[in-house]
């Protein structure tokens, strides 16, 4: 597999494992990453060898920080309406794309998951994850609409809206309990554990699991892309999200630190 800026690949017992790889910035997902990261799992997709998939952060604080606020900001300056949305249709359908992997996909949550994160999170098939876990669906704190498409297929709908309308921390134990981690163990057994998971379900016959999957998909009341296609056109045109600048003044104000 070809080498990557932010992301680091490795295969182990038919498992391709994907690490995000910005520790210096939390793993934040910039577009270089984001682009990355769907072009390892379309390789892992094409490869008869892997039969699951398993996504993780570098470093003991994050699974990720979320989007690349700086990067966002920057791109406000840089284009116009016109040229963002042609620019974000793409990373869009990356998000979708992600999913909709027809192969299963494992979060191994190695520590928060906030904003675009907690989304990529979400699309995932199952969480593993230790005491350093936590998540935020920002969204709703910032202007923007995200996680509509996803965390209800997770959580149920009840706990989905009150996560996405309130955009709060979930600990790691309040996540096990409402099913947003399918297992909770301590952080130095979470990368052992994760790989038991993951191990099981490559070892299994390959077109089964991704036929489960994809049924699992098709059978959700709505397509998955029926979801989708409605978060997308309510973000474009009822409620258009925020620009960096006003979502994330405390951020800014900040210049890039976490608050206390």
């Amino acid at each position: 597999m070809i080498g990557y800026e932010h992301i680091l690949t490795a295969e182990e017992n038919g498992v391709g494992i994907v690490t995000m790889n910005r520790p210096d910035v939390l793993n934040a997902m910039n577009r270089q990453l984001t682009v990355e990261l769907h072009d390892v799992l379309q390789g892992y997709v094409a490869n008869d060898d892997i039969g699951c998939i398993v996504i993780t952060g570098s470093g003991d604080r994050a699974f990720s920080a979320g989007g690349d606020i700086h990067e966002q900001r920057e791109n406000d300056r840089k284009f116009t309406q016109v040229e963002l949305d042609a620019h974000n249709e793409k990373y869009l359908h990356i998000s979708y794309d992600i999913g909709a992997c027809p192969k299963p996909t494992i979060g191994m949550m190695n520590g928060l998951a906030y904003g675009g994160a907690a989304v990529l999170s979400s699309s995932l098939d199952i969480r593993i994850g230790c005491e350093d876990t936590k998540f935020r669906f920002l969204a709703a704190a910032y202007g923007r609409i995200n996680s509509t498409w996803t965390l209800p297929n997770q959580v149920g709908w009840p706990i989905a809206k009150e996560l996405l309308f309130t955009a709060r921390v979930v600990e790691a134990e309040e996540a096990y309990r409402i099913g947003l981690l399918n297992h909770l163990v301590p952080r130095v057994e979470l990368r052992a554990k994760t790989m038991e998971i993951a191990s099981m379900i490559a070892g299994n016959h390959r077109e089964s699991v991704k036929g489960i999957k994809q049924l699992l998909l098709d059978d959700m009341g709505g397509s998955l892309k029926d979801h989708w296609d409605n978060e997308k056109h309510f973000t474009r045109h009822v409620l258009r999200g925020a620009k960096a600048e006003d979502a994330f003044p405390d951020f800014i104000a900040r210049k890039g630190r976490l608050a206390e």
